[in-house]
């Protein structure tokens, strides 16, 4: 031990002539406490909540997504489905198709997005599995109790469901879709369905406008032929996000390209960011504000202690000894409120 930290220990043991100057280094110690504590605190919580937004979100978007530049559509998606397979880390790939649509049950309609999917592939690229509230997954036919026809299944989000009173499984739903209407003799693609379940993914943006139906009634509604719109991609290690989407990248060239799951959530993740690092520079004033306090209280000890100074100078310690035991009593004060702080 050097004499430095000793006399800096006794320092900080001392009773001190002023009782105002030991008041000021408990405040400090207390600020720094209550600082790091507040940080840790914010952050912890800004963490879990970015994690359990962006659980929610991978739940329901794959990974990575595979599309085409100026939304050609992917023709021969099934041969390109079996090289992605074949790459390292892939768990999962899902054709899919996106289109705005509107809906309507009873006599309430509304606007929508409806994505057709593999429902066999699915599961192993979302969590739909897990989010269905009630129901079924096999969309290819759904039929009801009488001389009804069957007609191929729909899922619903649930805050749609509510808003068009669609509660029963085999209830009827007629989407609309305006894909391919290029003038007006050109009628919208018209559609009858019949509800299969319901879904909730906890996140009001999906359970309030989507819904799935199979690949081949979206083919038929989006009059897309044998096209879809791009491929969903699971991996087994979120990690590895940017090296496969690279490798798929290369893999295919144009006129493909790789969206990641950062992709096509950006500004959502990206103001998150922002906002973590405006918490923890505000807070960290907290901790700035009492490290002034510790160099207040240091300059009221360093005062004083001129007598005791003077007597170490005197026996031959130089000013950046001298310096030195101030410092180490200040960075004694400063972690022993951090500790506490991390306690907390």
């Amino acid at each position: 031990m050097s004499y430095e930290f000793f006399i800096a220990k006794r320092y900080l043991k001392a009773k001190r002539k002023t009782g105002f100057i030991s008041l000021i280094t408990y405040i400090s110690i207390v600020g720094v406490a209550v600082g790091v504590a507040a940080l840790i605190i914010v952050l912890s919580v800004m963490n879990g909540f970015e994690k359990e937004v962006r659980s929610r979100i991978i739940g329901f978007d794959a990974h990575l997504r595979v599309r085409t530049y100026h939304n050609q559509g992917m023709v021969n998606y099934q041969e390109t489905m079996q090289k992605i397979e074949r790459l390292d880390h892939v768990v999962g790939v899902c054709p899919y198709i996106y289109g705005k649509v509107m809906i309507k049950v009873g006599k309430n309609v509304d606007g929508m997005i409806v994505k057709g999917t593999d429902m066999e592939r699915i599961t192993r690229v979302s969590d739909l599995g897990r989010n269905l509230v009630y129901g079924s997954l096999k969309l290819d036919s759904v039929s009801v109790e009488g001389s009804e026809p069957t007609l191929p299944g729909i899922l619903l989000g649930k805050n749609l469901a509510d808003r068009l009173l669609a509660f029963d499984i085999g209830q009827k739903v007629t989407l609309i879709s305006p894909s391919g209407v290029t003038n007006i003799f050109t009628l919208p693609s018209v559609k009858q369905f019949r509800l299969a379940g319901i879904f909730e993914t906890g996140m009001f943006e999906y359970d309030d406008a989507f819904g799935y139906i199979s690949i081949e009634s979206a083919q038929k509604l989006m009059r897309m032929g044998n096209k879809v719109s791009g491929l969903e991609i699971r991996l087994d290690d979120l990690s590895h996000v940017n090296s496969v989407a690279q490798r798929i990248n290369s893999m295919l060239g144009y006129p493909y390209y790789v969206l990641t799951w950062f992709d096509m959530h950006r500004n959502l993740f990206s103001w998150m960011q922002l906002e973590k690092w405006a918490m923890f520079i505000i807070l960290s004033l907290i901790i700035v504000v009492a490290a002034f306090n510790i160099v207040s209280s240091l300059i009221m000890v360093v005062m004083e202690k001129t007598r005791e100074i003077g007597i170490l100078k005197s026996m031959g310690a130089n000013s950046r000894s001298v310096m030195r035991i101030f410092m180490l009593e200040g960075l004694v004060v400063g972690g022993v409120g951090a500790i506490c702080g991390s306690i907390i």
